[in-house]
């Protein structure tokens, strides 16, 4: 077996009813599932967006790829399937990545992981009173802590590069990134459809959803690694063409299918010169 280096990951959310019922609408006798409609109702009216805030979410969906040293996927996996309970889920994700931070020193890899992904899981850990001590690791210096922001041997959170830590709007996100390299970004399933689709429990396709960003993610990590010159683009693109491989061999997992037909290969301006 060899040596996972990454794990690149996702997550999806949704909003606990009875918290949002509590917090704004005590004084009122609202169902909780009404209380997180009126509540989005009015965040649209006030900002344009129906969009939650992460203090009162709750991972239904953790999607995780590895990678190996010579950054090849080794697997994709969802937690806690095919239940997917937000608790379990948030246990998983904390214990693997002790796991792999103990055995293989693995680091993890987001798109804007830092600024919503990990605050939710850790707010979640918080919530389900699961001890995560390496995480904060409070004994070492500040730098030296996984939680540091520019901690990038422990969390490579791909948005702050794009942006150099924040100095810059990376408009279009994951999605405009993903569809530079000629990947398929946002299809059928988009983060605002989470909470609805979810309400009508249809977590498969909430899950399913998770493993293609993870992919785009995986695709925008290699082509920053060859930004880094950790890695050739010749070997990127052999990477690459394997990992497309890998998911036809995979196909019938409907992510991988639905993945494999928006797929798109990057343009290589120096073949065409």
């Amino acid at each position: 077996m060899q040596k996972i280096k990454y794990l690149i990951f996702d997550i999806e959310s949704v909003a606990d009813p009875e918290l949002v019922a509590k917090v704004h609408y005590s004084d009122q006798n609202i169902e909780p599932r009404s209380a997180v409609r009126k509540y989005r109702d009015e965040l649209i009216l006030a900002s344009g967006s129906d969009f939650i805030p992460y203090t009162f979410q709750v991972p239904v969906s953790v999607a995780i790829a590895k990678i190996g040293e010579d950054f090849v996927l080794d697997d994709l996996v969802v937690l806690d399937e095919p239940h997917f309970r937000s608790h379990e889920i948030c246990k998983g994700f904390w214990r693997g990545w002790e796991h792999y931070r103990e055995k293989h020193r693995a680091t993890l890899v987001s798109f804007n992981g830092r600024g919503f992904d990990l605050p939710l899981l850790e707010l979640a850990a918080f919530r389900y009173g699961i001890s995560i001590p390496s995480w904060f690791s409070s004994e070492q210096k500040s730098f030296d802590q996984p939680r540091n922001r520019y901690n990038t041997r422990m969390h490579l959170d791909l948005h702050d590069v794009l942006t150099n830590f924040g100095a810059t709007r990376f408009n279009g996100g994951l999605n405009l990134a993903a569809n530079i390299l000629g990947k398929p970004g946002k299809m059928d399933v988009q983060g605002n459809m989470v909470q609805d689709l979810y309400d009508a429990g249809e977590l498969s396709k909430i899950n399913d959803y998770c493993r293609c960003d993870v992919l785009d993610t995986y695709f925008i990590f290699l082509r920053t690694m060859v930004l880094f010159g950790h890695i050739s683009l010749e070997r990127e693109q052999e990477v690459v063409h394997a990992t497309k491989t890998w998911l036809s061999e995979r196909s019938q997992i409907p992510a991988f299918a639905i993945y494999l037909q928006h797929w798109g290969d990057w343009t290589n301006p120096w073949d065409a010169s």
